[in-house]
């Protein structure tokens, strides 16, 4: 008896200026954490604290991108992407944070950069990826005002050097995660857990985005800016008042205390008041600068409840067991994905860009296992659906990431937790497309017809 077919897949059609492209990281894939005159971040030194890292891994090689990145380009090549966003390390470029250059890590960039427009890729950096220079941390970090200034300086380091070759910039990845692990829960570097320094840490972050801006935009008024927001609805665990007003907060220290500041030109209503003693005259103008884009990092939705042990009152709630999750855990709702972006085009009126979404799984050390994951093929083929009938619902989006290119050093989770469309064997660092690789060059060459 023959087998039955297997239904044709929908076809998905967007405009045919979209662009498709993979996103990672420095310290997550670079390596050569200790290579030509870098100095260490606050990853590297979080990394060594005994027990905060999984297996007690660390980004010391990584995927050994900063060597192997010229067969990492060609992959990106076979995959047909438009554009690759990365991120540059500030303690590469800058070992002390400021003064100093290194002129080996500016050439590193330069070698990718080139590499990638050679395969008429576009480079699309990041200047901060969550790792700081140690240096600077040990003056303060984000607490310390004079960081904007720094960020500022640094940020004008990178577009002299590649503002020739380079249209698309990023300020930060993931302003409200790497600010509320660091420096309120303490879950990741620098492992701080203070109010105070949370709140100045906020508000210091949205003045170097804003002035980081103004940077760019003095070196060419055609640059395209933008910043990288991590957006995902909050719901409170249990429709009770404690845990609804729970979810509220979260939701403004997760999803508005950066885009609100930095498009809208206001802190949200509750955070407005706790920051209000480190706000200076006239940093609201300086924060709220013309973009040109959002970048949203979306995965899942998430659920709040109060928790008085915690820093702000709130923590994470538990998922509704009837909703299905991902490999590692969280609920994946592709109506939540596509009612966010149309929320976020109707909050902020910029052209969206999916800076990162994708799917995260466990490692169970079964390589065949690894490279079918269809677990991975399913989840990228249902959240773009769902990002298609958003774009027919009017919302405004003009490209979309995949996370991540390769599998790679997943922060707390280390080398555990794999995200990659390719896999890396992290003993051999041999790259091996995965079948959700191929299902997206596949995706990318239809959308071309």
């Amino acid at each position: 008896m023959a087998n039955p077919k297997k239904p044709a897949e929908k076809i998905l059609k967007f405009p045919k200026s979209f662009r498709w492209g993979a996103s990672t990281s420095s310290y997550q894939i670079e390596g050569a954490a200790n290579e030509e005159g870098r100095a260490p971040s606050i990853w590297d030194r979080f990394c060594q604290l005994k027990g905060r890292v999984n297996h007690g891994h660390n980004g010391d090689v990584a995927c050994d991108h900063y060597h192997k990145y010229p067969e990492d380009v060609r992959l990106m090549q076979q995959l047909g992407l438009d554009c690759y966003r990365f991120s540059i390390a500030w303690p590469r470029l800058l070992p002390r944070g400021r003064g100093q250059v290194n002129l080996a890590g500016l050439d590193f960039y330069d070698r990718l950069i080139d590499c990638l427009l050679e395969k008429n890729i576009e480079p699309w950096p990041c200047l901060f990826h969550w790792d700081l220079p140690q240096a600077l941390d040990d003056l303060g970090g984000w607490s310390n005002r004079d960081m904007a200034g720094w960020f500022a300086d640094y940020t004008l380091l990178c577009a002299r050097r590649y503002g020739d070759r380079v249209k698309h910039w990023a300020s930060f990845n993931e302003f409200s995660v790497f600010t509320l692990f660091g420096y309120a829960w303490g879950w990741g570097a620098p492992s701080i857990s203070d109010r105070a320094y949370h709140l100045k840490t906020i508000h210091h972050v949205n003045l170097a985005h804003g002035a980081a801006v103004d940077v760019l935009r003095g070196q060419n008024a055609g640059f395209a800016i933008g910043g990288i927001h991590s957006y995902q609805p909050v719901r409170p665990q249990k429709n009770v008042p404690e845990d609804i007003a729970a979810a509220n907060l979260f939701n403004e220290h997760w999803n508005l205390a950066f885009p609100d500041a930095q498009i809208l030109g206001h802190y949200p209503p509750q955070i407005a008041e706790a920051i209000d003693p480190y706000v200076q005259a006239g940093d609201m103008a300086r924060i709220c600068r013309p973009l040109d884009w959002f970048g949203l990092n979306h995965y899942a939705p998430m659920y709040g409840r109060a928790d008085p042990e915690m820093i702000w009152g709130f923590g994470w709630g538990e998922v509704p067991a009837e909703l299905p999750r991902s490999g590692v855990g969280w609920p994946m709702q592709p109506q939540a994905f596509s009612d966010s972006l149309q929320e976020l085009t109707r909050r902020y009126r910029l052209p969206i860009y999916v800076t990162e979404n994708g799917y995260g799984n466990e490692d169970k050390g079964d390589k065949a296992a690894e490279l079918e994951d269809q677990a991975r093929v399913d989840y990228l083929r249902s959240y773009i659906a769902a990002m298609s009938q958003a774009l027919a619902d009017g919302a405004n989006i003009a490209g979309y990431f995949v996370w991540s290119l390769l599998d790679n050093f997943e922060w707390g989770a280390g080398y555990g937790t794999r995200f990659g469309i390719v896999y890396v064997d992290y003993a051999t660092q041999q790259r091996i497309p995965k079948a959700s690789a191929n299902w997206y060059a596949e995706l990318i060459k239809k959308q071309r017809k």
